[in-house]
């Protein structure tokens, strides 16, 4: 929780615990004050009563402390409630901290994050573009568990190569909404700025496309044996074997017809 929650609630669970608190040494002060006023005898306090006074006393002190403590806190003002959109904001980082430690809650949250930015740039040019980002990095992400080697280095070139691509999409996108709303006078300069950047965005997600082929490629070759594969061979050696079997019942048959 954020520091302005944390203030708030703890301000007022202090003050349900010193309520609580002084309510009740009030009333064993009250109950062992009771008791020695009823069992005291007449003669003389004796051990045992003495003990009823002193526990009441003691009692009656605490709570007077309690009471004083709670007017106290009480006089002083609450923290004021934290921001709405922050507590918001706050709210959903921890539900995306609980959903990230599931099997499938890091997938999930990748994809509603990625949606979310396909929404925000819903109606620009680099709409598009940003889709053919996404599946080519999906796909690259369902392999990279296999590409080993000299592909390894690869991969951190190609997380690099997405992260810068990203910037210069949401730049586009940012120089386009800016196109719209620009006086007539200075939308030629903008417009030739945005279609320099689009060409370097598409230009930058061909290469990354590219990239991904290329990885798919090293996999079927690194995955592809020389000689034909095990358990092909093996399940070849079987139908043949099961070939040789029923041929042969067949021939008993022809050679021992039944009577």
């Amino acid at each position: 929780m954020g520091r302005g929650v944390d203030e708030r609630s703890r301000y007022f669970a202090r003050l349900r615990r010193l309520r609580r608190g002084a309510r009740r040494w009030s009333v064993l002060a009250g109950g062992f004050a009771g008791a020695a006023a009823v069992l005291t005898p007449y003669h003389g306090l004796g051990v045992g009563d003495a003990g009823w006074a002193a526990a009441a006393g003691a009692s009656a002190v605490l709570a007077a402390w309690r009471w004083s403590d709670l007017r106290a806190l009480a006089a002083q003002p609450a923290p004021p409630p934290p921001d709405p959109a922050l507590a918001a904001q706050r709210s959903r980082q921890r539900i995306a901290a609980v959903l990230s430690r599931l099997p499938a809650g890091q997938a999930a949250l990748d994809e509603v994050r990625r949606a979310q930015e396909r929404l925000r740039l819903r109606g620009t040019a680099v709409a598009g573009i940003w889709a053919r980002l996404d599946r080519a990095a999906a796909a690259l992400a369902g392999m990279a568990g296999r590409l080993a080697g000299p592909a390894e280095g690869a991969l951190a070139e190609a997380a690099a190569a997405e992260r810068a691509l990203r910037d210069l999409a949401e730049r586009t996108a940012s120089v386009e909404r800016a196109l719209r709303v620009a006086p007539p006078d200075t939308r030629a300069d903008l417009d030739r700025g945005h279609r320099e950047l689009l060409r370097q965005l598409t230009d930058g997600v061909e290469a990354y496309e590219r990239l991904v082929a290329a990885a798919a490629a090293y996999l079927a070759e690194d995955g592809r044996p020389a000689a034909e594969h095990p358990s092909v061979a093996r399940l070849t050696e079987a139908t043949d074997l099961l070939r040789g079997v029923a041929a042969g019942l067949s021939e008993l048959r022809t050679a021992y017809p039944s009577g």
